[in-house]
């Protein structure tokens, strides 16, 4: 099937794994069966298996140990509400291959938008440039790898117009103004994205994924006599158009209502070192950033990471653990490959408080004699994946929220979460805290805002103290940003309390 590129462009996102009933198809390339499938990514780029191979020696002619071909075919649409009417919307495609060549744990990299056989080639050779020994390369195998389904979608995107999106950012906007009187103005937003992937590495893998991402939300600004106040609402899911329902736009609305509310009445507590109680969902952050960094095995293999000699060592108490997950079903994090088109799977990186496991990609795996976790990523073909997170979370530990609170008799609870900074190597962060509660003799008593909490995430682990049985999954828009990229991802935790972090607050 050949298509003018333009009209290509028109139809991309029309072919997803399971999407289409083709006969099977034998690719005359070394007697390799390739699936319907298979057959419909080829087809979508416009390419054969003889083209990936031919393309993949190229980049292995100068002794390369190892190459692998990303090519993405991404279609993202935006519409933004503001005073009331939808008042800006945009559409962006993008679409090209990545080219890498490893020799050892060195990188040649290049991409191309045009991926034509010849600039294909002309790419490939020079990625192979990271090698200096001419060689020629034997036949290539190709073997065909099935990807998970942990996003299943009932209507994809691509069939969507934006006709059918905006009424449900005015259905937002309408639902808060009419929550609150104290209401004056809202931004509501709604995006989505379809990325089609297809994977051939120099091992012969040839895989494929059909990524569905969405986002909707609002910022609710509410006014009280002369103070104004703000808050943010907001979810994203890999998920079709059946997610757009009344229920998520009520969610959405009550939570903005509810979270720019608390902020009227708050103010800080006293300044100083004192216990802290991360509430359930959002406060994950802390866990992400400050910790789930530390964890990823480029840091460590470099000795960067002060948890670079701590593998198989105990660093937390024996309730915790800590997971990275690629497998959660529709999840923002959710990934059927990484995208060096390995499987993904469930990783402990702390078990029962020791550390367990390392966030690797193919090269740290390699460094360290293990099998790749599944977390090579990149934001998109012009990028080489290097080891990311994609849902970091704590499981639930043996305590009550009433218990845990019990134990303090002054510091302060937080749930939400703006930003923070964060050293890698050392661990050492400071977050801004949006709202909380002062804890007082075990209870939840004024509100807070506005606060900043400084400490170091491997000594914030090894005081996290106690864990309740209330894990929950912030199903945000978080993105991770790392060397430049950034790549969507998720975060959990249940509510722990940590014996000691420095709050800033009044008198400080």
């Amino acid at each position: 099937m050949k298509f003018d590129r333009r009209d290509f462009i028109k139809t991309s996102g029309m072919f997803a794994a399971g999407s289409m009933i083709l006969p099977p198809f034998m690719q005359s390339c070394h007697n390799v069966q390739i699936s319907a499938n298979v057959k419909s990514y080829l087809d979508h780029f416009e390419v054969s298996a003889e083209m990936l191979q031919k393309v993949i020696s190229a980049a292995m002619s100068k002794g390369g140990n190892y190459a692998d071909l990303y090519f993405e075919h991404k279609i993202t649409n935006s519409l933004a509400l503001e005073d009331g009417k939808v008042n800006r919307a945009y559409s962006n495609v993008d679409f090209g291959v990545g080219i890498r060549v490893l020799k050892g744990d060195q990188t040649g990299f290049a991409y191309s938008e045009n991926i034509s056989l010849d600039e294909m080639l002309n790419a490939a050779k020079m990625a192979a440039n990271i090698a200096d020994e001419p060689t020629e390369t034997g036949p290539l195998s190709v073997s065909e790898k099935a990807p998970a389904d942990y996003y299943r979608i009932a209507q994809k995107w691509t069939d969507v117009s934006i006709k059918d999106k905006i009424p449900f950012v005015q259905k937002i906007n309408d639902k808060v103004f009419s929550l609150d009187d104290k209401v004056i103005k809202v931004n509501a937003f709604h995006s989505d994205s379809t990325s089609t992937l297809l994977f051939y590495n120099s091992e012969g893998r040839l895989t494929y994924d059909y990524r569905p991402m969405m986002r909707i939300g609002a910022v609710c600004v509410m006014q009280k006599g002369n103070q104004i106040e703000n808050a943010y609402s907001a979810r994203s899911f890999r998920k079709g158009f059946e997610v757009m329902t009344d229920d998520i736009v009520d969610e959405i609305a009550n939570e903005a209502i509810q979270k720019t509310n608390i902020l009227f009445e708050a103010g800080k507590p006293k300044a100083g070192e004192m216990p802290v109680v991360l509430g359930a969902g959002g406060s994950g952050i802390l866990l992400h950033e400050a910790i789930g960094h530390t964890f990823e095995a480029d840091f460590n293999r470099k000795g960067t990471s002060i948890f670079s000699d701590k593998l198989g060592k105990k660093v937390a108490e024996n309730f915790i653990n800590i997971i990275d997950d690629g497998t959660l079903p529709n999840d923002r994090g959710a990934i059927n490959i990484d995208d060096e088109g390995n499987d993904v799977q469930k990783t402990y990186l702390v078990k029962d408080g020791m550390l367990n496991s390392y966030i690797h990609d193919r090269i740290s795996a390699d460094y360290y004699g293990v099998d790749p976790t599944g977390n090579g990523r990149r934001e998109s073909f012009r990028n080489i994946p290097i080891p990311r997170m994609r849902s970091t979370y704590m499981e639930n530990g043996p305590h009550s929220v009433d218990d845990i609170l019990a134990q303090v008799d002054y510091g302060v609870y937080v749930d939400n979460f703006s930003n923070g900074q964060v050293k890698i190597g050392a661990g050492d962060f400071t977050f801004f805290v949006k709202s909380g509660y002062i804890i007082e003799n075990g209870k939840l008593t004024r509100p807070i805002k506005d606060i900043n909490i400084v400490g170091n995430g491997p000594e914030a682990l090894a005081d996290i103290t106690m864990a309740a049985n209330d894990y929950k999954n912030d199903s945000g828009t978080w993105t991770c940003g790392k060397d430049g990229q950034s790549v969507p991802v998720t975060l959990g935790l249940p509510t722990v309390l940590v014996k000691k972090l420095t709050v800033g607050g009044i008198n400080a």
